[in-house]
């Protein structure tokens, strides 16, 4: 009697462990469904994340080129008024447009930070054109040469609100696709770094106008 008592307690000891092994398979799944859960949220909210911010970019690039190719269009108009009251500054009137020239070139086929020094290009040239106009009274109270001015104080203000957006977004953005561990999703959906729009509101502003 005594040696079946064992017996019968080892079997009760291996039966038991393997009663509770099956209820711990819906357990592992239930966890592993709720990390693939997260995990799927989680690249839907990066990756929408990203869209937004690369379509953000794209508009406040749009917003910076709207205003430049007002820029390009006022230098022709600011270069006829100088024109008719200094005939002996050809030099500095031909540097103007051909930065213009250049910076609307650069347009169709150089990145956004060549632009941005020919855009830099084009600030200076039109500051000697401001400079220039110093030494000719009879210019600076000309009406259309004073609308000028005022047109171009308020392209420069515009460009400067773009210009500090449309980095503000980049810098976001550059910092999502590079962060942990949104950089894999980035790389797999290829989202591609952005340049920043570097040019300094005091480098653009002509003379002789506050922003």
């Amino acid at each position: 009697m005594q040696s079946q008592k064992p017996s019968s307690y080892f079997c009760e000891l291996s039966i038991a462990p393997a009663s509770t092994a099956p209820q711990l398979f819906p357990m592992i799944w239930w966890f592993v469904g709720i990390a693939g859960g997260i995990i799927l949220l989680y690249v839907i909210w990066t990756f929408n994340r990203l869209v937004g911010l690369k379509n953000r970019a794209m508009a406040a690039w749009s917003d910076i080129e709207v205003q430049l190719k007002l820029r390009w269009d006022l230098v022709p108009t600011l270069v006829a008024t100088v024109e008719g009251y200094t005939k002996h500054e050809a030099k500095t009137l031909q540097k103007v447009v051909g930065a213009r020239q250049l910076a609307m070139q650069r347009a169709e086929v150089g990145s956004i930070a060549e632009r941005g020094q020919d855009e830099l290009s084009l600030a200076e040239a039109a500051r000697g054109v401001f400079i220039l106009a110093e030494d000719y009274p009879d210019l600076k109270a000309n009406q259309n040469f004073l609308d000028l001015q005022k047109s171009l104080v308020d392209i420069e203000d515009n460009l400067q609100y773009a210009r500090r957006y449309y980095n503000a977004v980049v810098r976001d953005y550059n910092i999502l696709i590079a962060s942990f561990p949104a950089m894999f999703i980035a790389s797999a959906f290829r989202f591609g770094s952005k340049e920043f729009f570097q040019i300094d509101a005091d480098e653009r502003a002509a003379p002789g106008i506050k922003l």
